[in-house]
């Protein structure tokens, strides 16, 4: 073998393990500074309130600070851009949730939705539930039903704008069952809720997370909820499916993502310490209190179910025709 030959082996194998020795010591001593978790809402949503109680145990577990960071704005395209752009060493993460999976159907995005990032892990679901306004007078959802279709294009139900969660949500139960109902979109989950509230809109489908507070204070009348199973939060409440639409789920979920290429051993590190905190019985008994249910998938698990969530999700935003605004 030629001496030039040989000496270029030589220093490329040299480099090669000169760089996995550098990935190896860095994950060793990861974390040696805050870390800092993108969460892609403005404060009080669902996604805030997971994230923050996230990365408050987080924070204990890696024994350095997670600072949480709302970058609202765009569908939360901006938040997400901010982390597809950051360095990839386990410094900056993002917290998803379902809205991430549909946001490709419905926006030219400046990065890959699924090559962009590394999967770390599910925190947890959180499915929908069916509300109507106190004064309409149904007592489940078959009433609601038989009402709607007495009085086709009448009834309205609120969402937090064109492209949200309850815009999709609602669509997909406009089309499983068939009913004529009216989007009112408003600037936020907020406003839509109070709104609904109030009686000058009569529907909401939204994550029972937010909704639950109404529910429990009796300014909202829940019909059903948008999981394959009863939830433990109201546990005499029947799924939508079960009450008259056969087929309907719809669930909330969210999840930790890091910039695509952030080492393994971060990644895993990451993994292990957030699969500790949703096991832990004060993390099961807060989700459940809220609504939720913690959840754990190992990073190649969450990555199928991200994909398999934009496929089911794509399908709804074809067939119901939303288009962003």
């Amino acid at each position: 073998m030629p001496q030039t030959l040989k000496s270029t082996m030589l220093f490329l194998a040299l480099s090669a393990a000169a760089l996995l020795y550098t990935t190896d010591a860095a994950a060793q001593a990861y974390p040696s500074k805050p870390v800092r978790m993108i969460i892609p809402f403005p404060p009080g949503g669902s996604n805030d309130v997971v994230g923050r109680m996230i990365a408050f145990q987080l924070s204990e577990r890696l024994g350095r600070q997670v600072v949480v960071d709302n970058q609202g704005g765009a569908g939360g395209i901006i938040g997400t851009e901010a982390v597809a752009r950051a360095p990839a060493d386990g410094y900056t993460l993002l917290l998803i949730s379902v809205a991430h999976a549909f946001g490709a159907s419905m926006y030219k995005l400046p990065y890959d939705p699924i090559n962009a990032f590394a999967p770390v892990a599910l925190l947890g679901t959180g499915p929908v539930v069916l509300a109507v306004t106190a004064n309409l007078p149904v007592n489940s959802l078959k009433d609601l039903l038989a009402l709607a279709k007495e009085k086709p294009g009448q009834l309205n139900y609120a969402s937090a704008g064109v492209g949200s969660f309850q815009h999709l949500a609602s669509s997909l139960f406009k089309l499983q069952s068939g009913l004529d109902i009216v989007h009112i979109p408003f600037k936020g989950g907020g406003p839509a809720m109070m709104d609904v509230i109030a009686g000058n809109t009569q529907i909401a489908i939204g994550s029972l997370i937010q909704t639950l507070p109404h529910i429990r204070s009796g300014r909202l009348k829940p019909l059903g909820v948008g999981s394959a199973k009863r939830v433990a939060a109201l546990p005499d409440l029947p799924t939508i499916s079960e009450a008259g639409v056969p087929g309907y789920e719809a669930t909330n979920w969210w999840g930790i993502v890091a910039p695509a290429g952030t080492p393994r051993p971060v990644i895993e590190r990451l993994h292990h310490e957030l699969s500790v905190i949703l096991a832990s019985a004060e993390t099961k008994k807060r989700f459940e209190t809220e609504g939720g249910e913690a959840a754990q998938m190992s990073p190649e698990e969450f990555g199928r179910f991200i994909a398999s969530e934009t496929v089911k999700w794509a399908k709804v935003v074809k067939e119901a025709g939303i288009k962003p605004e």
